[in-house]
């Protein structure tokens, strides 16, 4: 199939968030099992340089208010030689926030359009129109209505995947955002639990009806990982390799972090959270159990940046409690693998989580992960008290300091198990979180989507 990934932000160019991880790796993994990928993005100014380097530029005439603008595609590689199309407009793009600008409406309406002039204009043509999030939710409309006059558009399909209902841009965007759940062939979300959850008034951010009413076309689809990036075995921030047959050699990471971080030796864990400090990731609820976590000679390392409040708060508990409290309020890349390498206990206490990759990469490095039983902790975190052989970690329900101080009691006492924690590292070391299993399920909604507009694909 030929396939069009059109997101806001992709890895290497821009990144904000886990879309730009899922925009990299998904289309490399499309490419590598035979499909012919690409993906089209705006250029943001993380992405001049290689805007600028490009030997490939074509102009497109795009509409816009008042009058037509000249765009510049450059084409460019991506991870894994995907080709990615980066759009060039300096009125629009080439700005250093890839949102919360003023204009962001106007912003991605334009990416929006440019878009579809390049599927009335290229020469390639899409068998499937990937969008991703409310940047790119008015192209479902769009695509529908180029068809009518347009025969070289009705054979490609769409797929509208929801990363995370919550975040839906500036407010005129909802209708578009509705119109993509309406008009998309198939619509996906990033895990089955979440599929499930934004059904409900509680997760549907008010899109639970008309969700409801495209259930059949409602897909949920686990986020992979990049396991050529997230590798203990080669990873370059970490400084002492391990894989899963020698996870026993992890144990000086955590030395290292201590050191790293100026923290004491102690015989508990170090728990451990790499996140946006808001109240979404239940860090406030983290900060709750700090004093559990000192009486059982824990340690509590964040790294992350947000909400002031939160900062203070977790500042404040540095002060109290020098030895087993460390704060990185920034985005620090490296740190976050050694951190990941280095601590026992990985905390998503999250009020929601549509799919999660913390606790991805905690399992593929040797950490057991805390989870509340929500999105797609629920369907990645084996608790192990139900799965007393094949557990990954622990998981609880209620979002309250009583419900996650049990859970982090349970991680506590396994830790002092040997053999039982053992067993925990390296089931979930053994799990493949991978892109090849949810690579393997977009290409089923790719069909489906095509058979949803009347097109028998190629087996």
């Amino acid at each position: 199939m030929k396939i069009l990934f059109a997101s806001a932000e992709v890895d290497p160019f821009a990144k904000v968030g886990g879309l730009a991880d899922v925009a990299a790796s998904l289309p490399q993994r499309l490419k590598e099992i035979g499909h012919d990928v690409r993906v089209v993005t705006p250029c943001h100014a993380s992405a001049a340089e290689a805007h600028a380097a490009s030997r490939a530029h074509r102009l497109l005439r795009v509409a816009s208010p008042g009058k037509p603008r000249d765009v510049d595609i450059a084409t460019v590689e991506g991870v894994g030689g995907v080709p990615v199309e980066l759009v060039g407009d300096r009125h629009y793009f080439f700005r250093a926030n890839v949102y919360g600008e003023p204009d962001d409406l106007l912003r991605y309406q334009f990416f929006c359009r440019a878009i579809i002039e390049m599927l009335r204009t290229d020469e390639w043509v899409p068998d499937i129109l990937h969008l991703n999030d409310w940047h790119t939710a008015p192209l479902a409309f769009g695509l529908r209505n180029q068809a009518w006059s347009n025969p070289r558009l009705r054979g490609v399909a769409s797929v509208f995947t929801i990363h995370n209902l919550r975040y839906r841009g500036p407010d005129e965007l909802n209708d578009f955002l509705a119109q993509a759940i309406y008009y998309s062939d198939i619509v996906t979300t990033v895990s089955p639990t979440y599929a499930r959850e934004i059904l409900t008034r509680e997760y549907g951010e008010g899109l639970e009806a008309l969700l409801g009413l495209r259930g059949d076309a409602l897909m949920g689809i686990l986020n992979g990982l990049n396991y050529d990036l997230f590798n203990p075995r080669t990873d370059p921030h970490v400084r002492h390799h391990y894989d899963l047959a020698t996870v026993e050699q992890r144990w000086p990471n955590r030395d290292a972090l201590r050191e790293e971080l100026g923290l004491p030796k102690t015989d508990g864990p170090i728990a451990a959270m790499v996140t946006r400090l808001t109240e979404q990731k239940g860090v406030d609820l983290a900060i709750q159990i700090v004093p559990e976590m000192v009486l059982a000679g824990g340690q509590f390392v964040v790294l992350g940046d947000g909400d002031q409040w939160l900062k203070d708060e977790l500042k404040r508990l540095e002060r109290e409690y020098p030895d087993h409290v460390r704060l990185a309020p920034r985005y620090d890349p490296g740190l976050a693998q050694r951190i990941y390498a280095g601590c026992d206990l990985f905390l998503m206490p999250s009020r929601y989580e549509p799919c999660g990759l913390g606790q991805l990469i905690a399992m593929r490095y040797g950490a057991v992960p805390i989870g509340r039983r929500t999105g797609g902790l629920s369907d990645t975190i084996l608790d192990l008290d139900e799965h007393p052989e094949t557990g990954t970690g622990f998981l609880f329900d209620e979002f309250s300091q009583f419900s996650l101080a049990s859970a982090y009691e349970r991680a506590v006492r396994a830790f002092r198990e040997p053999d039982t924690w053992l067993r925990l590292q390296r089931n979930g070391m053994s799990r493949d979180y991978s892109w090849r299993a949810s690579a393997t399920y977009y290409v089923e909604a790719y069909t489906s989507a095509l058979r949803a507009r009347g097109i028998v694909p190629l087996e």
